[in-house]
C-alpha cells in the first residue's frame, strides 16, 4: 500500500509542469534578424525582419515599385499597423510563385510570423487580426470527364 501512494504522488507531482502555456521566446539569428515563410495559393514568401528605418524591399526592389496596386501595398503593411510598429523595423522579402495578390498575401503571412519571433508580445494582436492564420483556399485540381475542376462540357441533344 504505501508503495502505491508514493507512486500516486509521483505521477501528480509530474503532471504539474505540463499543464503551463506554451512560451514563446525570441528567435534571432546571428545578424539580428528573425525568418519566417509565408503562404498564401501557390506563392511562397521568405521574411527576414530587423530593427531599422522601415525599409521594406521585396525581390530586391521597392515595395512601392514591386507591388504597384495600393491594395496590395496596404495588404502587405498590415501587420506593422496593427502592430503599431511603422517604421522600426527593416523587411527584407523574396517571393515566388502564384500572381501578385498571392505574393503580397504570402508576404503578409511571412511578415506576421517573423514579427512574432522578434517580438513574441505582439502574438495576441497579430493572432486577433487573423495575420498568423495561413490562408488555405488554393485552385481545385482539373477532373477528368470535365472542362475545368467542376465545369462540364456544353450538352447537345442532337
Amino acid at each position: 500500500m504505501a508503495d502505491l501512494s508514493s507512486l500516486k504522488d509521483l505521477g501528480t507531482a509530474a503532471a504539474a509542469p505540463a499543464s503551463s502555456a506554451p512560451v514563446h521566446v525570441k528567435k534571432v539569428d546571428a545578424q539580428g534578424r528573425s525568418y519566417a515563410t509565408g503562404k498564401r495559393k501557390d506563392a511562397v514568401a521568405r521574411v527576414w525582419v530587423k530593427p531599422g528605418s522601415g525599409k521594406i524591399t521585396v525581390n530586391g526592389k521597392s515595395f512601392e515599385t514591386y507591388f504597384a496596386r495600393p491594395v496590395l501595398q496596404m495588404i502587405l503593411q498590415q501587420p506593422i499597423v496593427a502592430a503599431a510598429r511603422e517604421g522600426q523595423f527593416d523587411i527584407d522579402a523574396t517571393v515566388a510563385g502564384g500572381g501578385l495578390s498571392g505574393q503580397a498575401g504570402a508576404v503578409r503571412h511571412g511578415l506576421s510570423k517573423a514579427l512574432t519571433y522578434f517580438e513574441p508580445g505582439l502574438r495576441s494582436v497579430l493572432k486577433k487580426g487573423g495575420f498568423l492564420t495561413r490562408d488555405s483556399r488554393v485552385v481545385e485540381r482539373k477532373k477528368y470527364g470535365k472542362a475545368k475542376a467542376r465545369r462540364s462540357f456544353q450538352f447537345s441533344k442532337r
